[in-house]
């Protein structure tokens, strides 16, 4: 009887499973990878939490928090190893959970006043290498700085970030990739020797080709933040969400193979349908406010329930993603510090629970 009764619970759970798959192919959460102390509870979090939930995307933000052996002089002093990383790939698989590892490319190489290792350490590659680092970070200020980039057209820079991202695709068995590419308001500098004068839209485009292109080689997949193609001006969305330097032409010259990953924080904006109708496979991801979160899921239901059968594949899903950190959110989310109702934590439990309520709905007409 008790086999009996784990085979009907194995049915019902597949079912489940297939059902969530048809509402939504993609249920995904990205998050900074965690450090090698917390890599075990950041583990249970995936067996215990995230797999029952029937989520199947897990998009690790990892940046330099791995030990290269590319480039060693990159990596942080108590990175990740190849062997923390495998703990990872095992539990995903365990779960069918589709393990996609981040690298900040092109935008994202600084953080307040504090230089990323790749600039760090090359600085020659840094595209504005005229504007300093405050000691006293504020916005905003008068050169624009929010994240430093590198220099797309500088000789040395794919020589140096590909084998990482190579490096990082192979240890985590991956079969795409997320280079960020978000809030890029450094590109095409006046004052840089390759990128002045030049087309900003054009800039973009070449470096989001010139990434996908290379993992196209090994049958990998390119996932990007939307932002930079979204025109700020004429949506209204402004200057975070959306362009306000000229890079949102580049949605006509990028690889339409590529994912656009559509963020959304303050206001549910629908622009999935914008990117699908451009012929872009695209994923829906919220924040910390689950009122726009569940906005967000409906809205995206909707443009499946209603696309041609050439667009609906194109909504794929979405993607909850977290910025507190990995030990910040399993904290939250533990109950170890209080969490508000807007919350990164009371977020990924609303949404979750809209987009299994949608699937057993589906399921029981």
């Amino acid at each position: 009887m008790k086999k009996i009764i784990a085979i009907l619970i194995w049915i019902l759970s597949s079912a489940s499973f297939v059902f969530a798959q048809d509402v939504f192919p993609i249920r995904g959460f990205c998050i900074a990878a965690p450090a090698a102390p917390e890599l075990d509870t950041f583990v249970k979090f995936i067996d215990e939490e995230l797999a029952p939930r029937k989520v199947n995307t897990l998009v690790l933000r990892v940046d330099f928090n791995f030990q290269f052996k590319s480039h060693p002089e990159l990596s942080e002093k108590e990175g990740l190893s190849k062997k923390d990383v495998k703990k990872l790939v095992a539990i995903c698989k365990k779960h069918s959970i589709r393990l996609i590892p981040q690298i900040n490319l092109l935008g994202h190489q600084s953080w307040a006043g504090k230089t990323g290792n790749l600039l760090k350490v090359y600085p020659e590659l840094d595209e504005t290498p005229h504007v300093k680092m405050p000691e006293k970070y504020e916005w905003p200020n008068a050169d624009g700085l929010y994240c430093k980039s590198y220099c797309p057209l500088h000789p040395n820079v794919h020589g140096i970030v590909f084998p990482l991202v190579d490096e990082i695709c192979d240890a985590f068995e991956a079969d795409a990739f997320h280079a960020g590419m978000d809030e890029v308001f450094y590109i095409g500098d006046d004052k840089c020797p390759r990128c002045a004068g030049r087309d900003k839209a054009e800039l973009f485009a070449n470096e989001v080709n010139k990434i996908s292109n290379h993992l196209a080689l090994k049958n990998r997949q390119l996932w990007i933040w939307g932002d930079r193609l979204l025109d700020g001006k004429t949506t209204g969305i402004g200057a975070w969400e959306a362009s306000m330097n000229n890079t949102h032409r580049a949605v006509d010259l990028i690889n339409k193979n590529v994912m656009i990953c559509d963020w959304h924080y303050d206001r549910p904006d629908q622009t999935a349908v914008y990117f699908a109708m451009k012929g872009f496979s695209v994923i829906t991801c919220p924040w910390k406010k689950p009122d726009n979160a569940i906005a967000q899921a409906k809205d995206l239901l909707n443009s499946r329930k209603q696309a041609t059968k050439e667009l609906k594949p194109r909504y794929q899903g979405m993607i909850q993603t977290i910025w507190s950190g990995a030990s910040s959110f399993l904290d939250e989310f533990y109950g170890k510090k209080p969490a508000g109702p807007e919350s990164e934590s009371a977020c990924f439990k609303a949404l979750f629970a809209e987009i299994n309520s949608t699937a057993t709905n589906t399921t029981n007409k």
